[in-house]
């Protein structure tokens, strides 16, 4: 039985685009040129923070995140971030009666904009309020610690081998693999998320009509 349900952000409830190309154009760099060599990255396995390097050796990623909101230019999330089957499949899984909450590896100020969204769920968190990040074995600790149930009872959905299916996996969770964004069409045939999903879906509205039936 399925008693709780935590969802990844990025690429899983939102449409990274819009941050993605405000990067591109805080460097400097064609926004088709960054996603190209952000691409390059993820099929390698890197980290996707590595993708500045190809354009600013040396770049320190929490120090122009702070730059850009210093500038005005800071992270948003709003409405229009949200891939469409977001809203509603959140409603439906809590209407069922599950537990819903949000967990991902972002910012303190996402955390603060995803709240003001308003979204039909029982709680947020993020990295860095955890000081925690994916796929840290600490992070999904923390995931069991705050969902109701147990371990096998408790669902982490994301788009991302290592850091969503696989370490959600070990941790003792079952897991839901949504095929969009980046590195969900670039794992969807892999070998490892095949083995280790329990669940392989392409959309969130699917994840919805699935789940409640679980028992």
């Amino acid at each position: 039985m399925i008693v709780s349900v935590v969802f990844d952000v990025g690429e899983t409830l939102l449409d990274d685009s819009r941050e993605f190309g405000a990067w591109a154009d805080w460097i400097g760099a064609p926004r088709h040129t960054f996603s190209a060599v952000l691409g390059a990255v993820t099929a390698e396995g890197r980290d996707n923070a590595e993708t500045f390097q190809y354009f600013r050796p040396g770049f320190d990623l929490h120090r122009e995140r702070s730059l850009r909101e210093e500038a005005g230019l800071g992270e948003q999330i709003e409405e229009e971030d949200l891939y469409p089957d977001t809203r509603p499949a959140l409603s439906t899984l809590r209407r069922a009666g599950l537990w819903i909450r949000i967990a991902g590896n972002q910012t303190a100020r996402a955390a603060k904009l995803l709240r003001d969204l308003e979204l039909p769920v029982d709680q947020i968190a993020t990295s860095a309020e955890w000081g925690v990040a994916k796929p840290d074995p600490g992070f999904f600790a923390r995931v069991i610690e705050m969902a109701p149930g147990e371990p096998h009872e408790i669902v982490y959905v994301g788009d991302h081998r290592d850091n969503d299916i696989i370490p959600a996996k070990a941790a003792g969770l079952r897991t839901a693999f949504i095929r969009r964004g980046p590195w969900g069409h670039l794992w969807a045939e892999d070998p490892t998320i095949l083995r280790t999903a329990d669940w392989k879906v392409h959309s969130l509205t699917e994840l919805a009509a699935l789940l409640p039936q679980v028992r």
